[in-house]
């Protein structure tokens, strides 16, 4: 008799366990997609100026409350992974020309350049020079997507292949990119400069690059000549904070540290 009152638990208890293992992977979900995170503006930091009144006049949607895609948006991780990975259902493909350009020690700096596929709204010739981030190069989706936009709007871009990022460019001396090196955005940037002298330009630097362009643009003052603006996106400001926070666990920070070294070692191994 005891034996069956026994078996007679048993399945309630089960069932127990099953509806605690659910919640436990309810609430890690949860946590993981941020689903409980208010939305909100985002946070503008700015001078009190007349150029920083007709930016935001001009761009409306600065001030207005970020919307992210259902289910996953709230999750950085989750947005980076599927972006990095696969990009947009239809990343577009714009064609542009692969310039070469031979530095000083040897090195053979490349860049695409990428023609308007429509006049500029204020008529005038308009370069935009972009520094992707680290190893990354103009075949890059995030790259590609943003220059098609800039093309439909009327802006010529020049996109730099960091040095060694590319698999099919070999080195033709020994080094290749580094943190703050603006050797070959600035050579590419000469070339735009006496190859189109009508234009203007918009400089653009995505993380790594914000890095570089910044630098290149302080270095001298000869470098702003016929420099609109200067857009620098997700950049991180000091290297060596940038290294102490990659090395916490926390919202899994050393994860990213241990993804971009192993992308630094292959891009280092290709070229031995």
């Amino acid at each position: 008799m005891s034996a069956i009152l026994e078996t007679s638990e048993l399945p309630a208890v089960f069932d127990g366990v099953k509806l605690a293992a659910v919640a436990a992977v309810l609430y890690v979900i949860v946590r993981c997609l941020n689903l409980k995170s208010p939305t909100a503006p985002p946070e503008l930091i700015y001078q009190d100026s007349a150029l920083a009144h007709f930016l935001l006049k001009s761009c409306p949607l600065l001030t207005k409350e970020y919307i992210p895609p259902l289910i996953w948006g709230k999750s950085g991780h989750i947005q980076t992974a599927l972006y990095g990975k696969m990009g947009r259902v239809r990343s577009p493909h714009p064609y542009g020309l692969r310039k070469y350009l031979t530095m000083p020690d040897g090195a053979t700096a490349t860049f695409d350049l990428f023609e308007p596929r429509s006049e500029h709204c204020t008529g005038e010739d308009v370069t935009m020079v972009i520094c992707p981030g680290i190893a990354n190069h103009s075949e890059k989706q995030y790259i590609r997507t943003f220059v098609d936009y800039a093309q439909k709007n009327g802006y010529r871009c020049a996109v730099l292949n960091h040095l060694g990022a590319l698999p099919n460019i070999e080195l033709t001396s020994p080094r290749m990119f580094t943190y703050g090196c603006t050797w070959e955005f600035g050579a590419m940037v000469n070339y735009i400069k006496k190859t189109y002298p009508q234009t203007q330009l918009v400089v653009v630097g995505f993380s790594l690059g914000g890095n570089i362009v910044c630098k290149y643009l302080g270095e001298s003052q000869a470098n702003q000549e016929r420099v609109l603006c200067c857009v620098s996106v997700c950049q991180g400001y000091s290297a060596l904070r940038a290294q102490e926070t990659f090395m916490q666990w926390d919202h899994c920070r050393r994860f990213y540290n241990f993804l971009m070294a192993d992308n630094m070692k292959k891009i280092i191994l290709s070229h031995r």
